[in-house]
């Protein structure tokens, strides 16, 4: 049957390689099916037949029957054009029938298309977006856009078979009325369309550049919102705000593009719809000496607002955005459409610091004098009036119950909170809230210290950029794979790092599971050039054995000095002293020292294990996180 061969040939919809653009393609797509072609126009004549008797009765029954003075054949006229609405319908009936045998082997085709893209088959198995986004992409084709594409193609063929058989109706009607009025009405009608076929071309680029304008933005936003947290970490929050401000000034620009060309689509379809009624009044004297009559007169009129204008405007509405849409949507169902890019903006790590080596200081690498902390004027201090010393190369836990202010220590030794009171320095240099103050500023801070919070996060892209990320792009500091392959092993990265095909593969950070990205920020930090490190119950996600390789790791690593907010009595068995904090009454000592000196930490000591916190199966009672999430 000639309605189950376009099913093959619908394949070649979309084809790669040189071909005509979409509305060739549509065109050719019709020609390969004109027994369904012949059948919506058969249907279609009985359209045209009411549209012919809609203005020629109307005009026989004033000038024959009502201004006659017969009032019977007047009816019989207007009878006759009711007959005409009602076989007219029973012919829209049949042409949405024949239009199923059109639309649905276009639908299967597209269908077939992003099946075959989906699966690998034309295209070389391309998915949109990289990584795992192709799947998604294709589920959005396959249930939205061919369902979009299968519908504006079935309302454009509608419209335009409409647009074609109404005016043929009502221009033979308007010649067998009086051939003097085409003179009034044809020239102003062919101006019209003239003016709107010369707009379809810039307005459907126009259109097209607006709809990937818009989408630009949308996964710019997307990104943006997805990746502050990289964002503020990066400091790249100013390049992001330009990036995301020209895509939507392009917006902009594409939108007024499109209403300068929609301002003249409208001027279209007035001098094409509405000046042929205003010419007509304005020339009824003239037809009227040039014998044309007062019921001719007033069919012509039917003709004009019933018939030929509101066909008119839907013909420009549907091929005006209709056309544009199912344009672009059957390039991109086709895989032609540009890819734009995929995500957005590209979320690059920070500012590398300028010099891999840092003088390692003498003592004390991290002092604080009477720091007293408090988050707003008048709320009571975190921290209040506390002095501590840790001395370089010194390994420091610290432990507490939750809430008692042991991630605002570590955001104030990091910089990123300032003391109401009191003073911070780290290698001897004062920190002033984000900013240790010593020649390249925030620069400079990054290479004195590393903070890797309970949280830690990575940003997509290869293993080696997220371990790189705060290490030297060039010079004595940059870091070889072979220093990236030895920092993966002493933290425990080692196993991940096979798992995924070495320092180069990709990461996608929501495939990795809350351990796989502390020990990726581990290792990021293992291979940093600071040499003050603080782990903000930065090993919460690992299990016991693995913390102790990341911590004693940590340790051995020439030159540092390691603050841990620890959660385990293992933690802090393994450091040199321990800070107990509770408020103002503060202790620092060794584990032994504190087990006799301070209730609070035999209490949380006998929470981590039992009697004398020889344990390590329990972790620290209630630690977790009613602290700030700090991030540096």
């Amino acid at each position: 049957m000639a309605e189950s061969a376009p099913d093959k040939k619908g394949g070649r919809i979309g084809a790669r390689g040189a071909r005509p653009g979409p509305y060739a393609e549509g065109i050719r797509f019709l020609c390969e099916r004109r027994r369904v072609l012949w059948r919506l126009a058969a249907w279609s004549v009985l359209e045209s037949g009411q549209t012919f008797l809609s203005g020629y009765a109307l005009a026989r029954a004033l000038d024959d029957g009502f201004l006659a003075g017969d009032r019977g054949i007047g009816l019989a006229w207007l009878g006759l054009a009711a007959l005409a609405v009602a076989l007219g319908a029973y012919g829209t009936g049949r042409v949405y029938r024949a239009m199923a045998a059109l639309v649905e082997p276009l639908r299967d085709a597209l269908v077939r298309r992003v099946v075959t893209h989906a699966v690998g088959g034309e295209g070389g198995g391309r998915t949109e977006g990289g990584g795992g986004g192709g799947g998604t992409t294709a589920v959005s084709r396959l249930t939205h856009q061919v369902e979009i594409a299968r519908d504006t193609f079935a309302g454009l063929v509608m419209v335009s078979r409409s647009f074609v058989f109404v005016a043929a109706g009502a221009l033979v009607g308007l010649f067998s009325l009086a051939p003097v009025l085409l003179l009034v009405v044809l020239p102003p009608l062919i101006l019209g369309l003239a003016l709107f076929l010369a707009t379809l071309r810039p307005m459907a680029r126009r259109q097209e550049a607006f709809l990937e304008a818009d989408e630009n933005i949308a996964e710019t936003l997307g990104a943006v919102a997805s990746g502050l947290r990289d964002i503020a970490a990066a400091g790249a929050e100013e390049p992001v705000g330009v990036d995301a401000g020209d895509r939507i000034d392009a917006e902009c620009r594409a939108a007024r593009a499109l209403a300068r060309w929609g301002v003249v689509r409208v001027v279209a379809i007035g001098v094409g719809g509405r000046l042929p009624v205003v010419l007509l009044l304005v020339a009824a004297p003239w037809l009227l000496g040039r014998g044309v009559t007062t019921g001719a007169l007033v069919g012509a009129l039917a003709y004009l607002q019933q018939s030929l204008l509101p066909a008119l405007q839907s013909l420009m509405q549907a091929l005006g955005t209709g056309g544009s849409r199912l344009a672009v949507v059957v390039r991109r169902l086709a895989g032609t459409a540009p890819d734009g890019g995929g995500a957005g903006p590209a979320l690059a790590p920070g500012p590398a610091v300028p010099d891999g080596t840092v003088a390692r200081p003498t003592s004390p690498a991290v002092e604080l004098r009477a720091v007293t902390f408090a988050y707003g004027d008048r709320a009571a201090p975190v921290v209040e009036g506390l002095d501590l010393d840790v001395p370089a190369g010194g390994h420091l836990a610290v432990v507490g119950p939750s809430g008692i202010g042991k991630s605002t220590l570590a955001g104030l030794i990091a910089g990123l909170l300032e003391p109401r009171s009191g003073e911070v320095r780290v290698c001897g240099e004062p920190v002033r809230g984000d900013v240790a103050v010593r020649g390249s500023g925030a620069v400079r801070a990054a290479a004195l210290r590393v903070l890797i919070p309970q949280e830690a996060y990575v940003f997509s892209g290869t293993l080696a950029d997220n371990l790189r990320y705060l290490c030297p792009q060039a010079g004595p500091g940059a870091r070889t794979d072979a220093e990236l392959a030895a920092a993966a092993e002493a933290v425990g990265l080692d196993v991940l790092l096979s798992r995924i095909g070495g320092p180069y593969a990709d990461v996608d950070p929501g495939a990795l599971s809350a351990g796989e990205r502390q020990l990726i920020a581990l290792a990021r930090a293992y291979l940093s050039p600071a040499p003050v490190v603080l782990l903000d119950e930065a090993t919460c996600h690992l299990d016991p054995a693995a913390e102790a390789r990341a911590e004693r790791a940590f340790a051995r690593r020439p030159g540092t000095t390691l603050i841990v907010i620890a959660h385990r009595v293992s933690s802090a068995r393994r450091a040199e002293r321990v800070l107990v904090m509770d408020g103002r009454q503060t202790v620092c000592g060794r584990h032994a020292e504190l087990l006799e000196r301070s209730p609070l930490y035999r209490d949380l000591a006998g929470s981590w294990g039992g009697p004398g916190g020889s344990g390590d199966s329990g972790h620290l009672l209630g630690a977790g996180a009613s602290d700030p999430a700090l991030a540096p």
